[in-house]
């Protein structure tokens, strides 16, 4: 459990897009506002998609208290609980989740991730450091400059699932690089 914890407190550093030390509604607010404006948004599907990401927040992170504030021990004490009462649905919640914030972050709908739609999710999550994430992107070994969004949602599942240290994690890697 010691590593998956250790990976857990990344995750919840990087949904704590103001960087105050807690997840809130106001995390969601800024997501969801630097993203539509990364990409350029307007109108109509600019409100969907923050209605969209404002979904899976609730759904995904605050769970069934939607809009609280979570502290890193309230966020570590869920994921240990769910991760312990029942692996492999733990799994398939964690399946589910990174494949809807992907459907959102693929804003052409072709199920691919290019550099841009890359660099622009992580940016709407206050991750600015252009370098590291091109690196991470490129460890994709991207073809055609895009990367199949289920490859990208198990290497996420493989971050916040997987007890093996000894395998390797582009994520974690990037996380301990700052990213």
């Amino acid at each position: 459990m010691d590593y998956l914890t250790r990976k857990w407190k990344y995750w919840y550093s990087y949904l704590d897009v103001n960087k105050d030390g807690m997840i809130s509604f106001d995390d969601v607010e800024e997501c969801r506002k630097k993203f539509a404006e990364l990409h350029g948004l307007k109108d109509d599907k600019a409100k969907s998609v923050k209605v969209d990401i404002e979904k899976w927040w609730n759904k995904y992170i605050f769970r069934s208290g939607a809009g609280k504030e979570l502290s890193e021990k309230d966020f570590l004490d869920i994921l240990t609980a769910d991760y312990k009462k029942d692996k492999a649905k733990f799994k398939k919640s964690i399946e589910e989740c990174f494949t809807e914030v992907f459907k959102v972050i693929d804003i052409d709908k072709d199920r691919t991730i290019d550099l841009d739609e890359f660099l622009y999710a992580f940016r709407a999550f206050g991750h600015d450091d252009d370098s590291i994430l091109t690196t991470v992107f490129k460890s994709y070994k991207a073809t055609n400059d895009k990367v199949p969004m289920k490859q990208l949602v198990d290497s996420w599942v493989q971050f916040v699932c997987d007890e093996d240290s000894t395998k390797k994690d582009v994520l974690k890697e990037a996380f301990e690089k700052g990213m």
